[in-house]
């Protein structure tokens, strides 16, 4: 399929795992993206790897001139801007209310909620101007922002707030022609959706939480990416304020059904 031919993206946090997945799977749509990151080595690197129709810029999306200044190089290099995947954020420090440091909080309420608000913006503006209507998916809202994380205070907060920010956007934008979406992974297979198990096994973890997911497995980057691609697409054009699940049915659970250990056995 070549649904973005001519399509002009912006992925933040474009050096990762699931914006670089999102890249490449825009690319092969036929898309020119602009990868934004902070880290413009690994963006460099990437967009070299990946060719002509890839450009990178160096950005820290809590930094209101630095997102200002990434959309408007993206503009200048691609020619336009048609989709933005809106990606950048971290899961934080973890500690129960009480005893979570505010300093810790800030920082993940500056990169989850403030960042995906500046780029959000930004980009809306650039589209309004330009006249030609857009879409833009946010990864603010994730799993956290449909269920709770005991110890995640910041982190959860932050997805919430991106859930009611997407809706509130999504409205504010419809008269534009732009649709504003947001997907929810669940546990996908990156460091930051698998953290290292406490005997620093990352194939455990990744096992330990495939036990507890009625499917059996956990996500993998190329699926979060082939719904943020369905999202941005001609395909959805009637589908804007929605938070897409992507968690193989773990946000189904409650205490009344979590499973036990065979529970949800891999094939009947």
């Amino acid at each position: 399929m070549k649904r973005f031919d001519q399509k002009r993206v912006l992925v933040t946090g474009g050096a990762g795992a699931i914006g670089g997945a999102a890249v490449r799977r825009f690319l092969d749509e036929g898309a020119k993206v602009a990868i934004v990151d902070r880290d413009g080595v690994a963006a460099r690197e990437l967009a070299r790897s990946l060719g002509e129709d890839a450009i990178a810029i160096e950005a820290d999306v809590t930094d209101e001139g630095q997102v200002r200044g990434a959309v408007e190089g993206a503009l200048a290099k691609l020619g336009g801007l048609d989709v933005v995947f809106n990606n950048a954020g971290i899961s934080g420090a973890v500690a129960p209310v009480h005893e979570l440091p505010v300093a810790d909080w800030d920082t993940i309420i500056r990169i989850n909620l403030r960042g995906i608000f500046l780029v959000l913006q930004a980009s809306l503006q650039a589209m309004i101007k330009a006249g030609a209507g857009g879409s833009i998916v946010n990864m603010g809202s994730s799993m956290a922002g449909w269920d709770v994380l005991a110890g995640g205070a910041g982190y959860v907060a932050s997805k919430h707030g991106v859930v009611g920010l997407t809706r509130v956007a999504a409205l504010d934008a419809a008269p534009y022609g732009i649709r504003v979406n947001a997907i929810c992974p669940g546990v996908i297979e990156t460091t930051l959706g698998v953290p290292a198990s406490g005997d620093g096994d990352f194939k455990s973890s990744v096992q330990h939480f495939a036990d507890r997911i009625p499917l059996r497995r956990i996500g993998q980057p190329d699926e979060v990416a082939a719904a943020v691609a369905f999202l941005a697409s001609d395909e959805a054009r009637h589908v804007t304020g929605v938070d897409w699940l992507i968690d193989g049915g773990q946000t189904l659970q409650s205490w009344a059904n979590a499973p036990a250990g065979n529970a949800f056995p891999k094939f009947r």
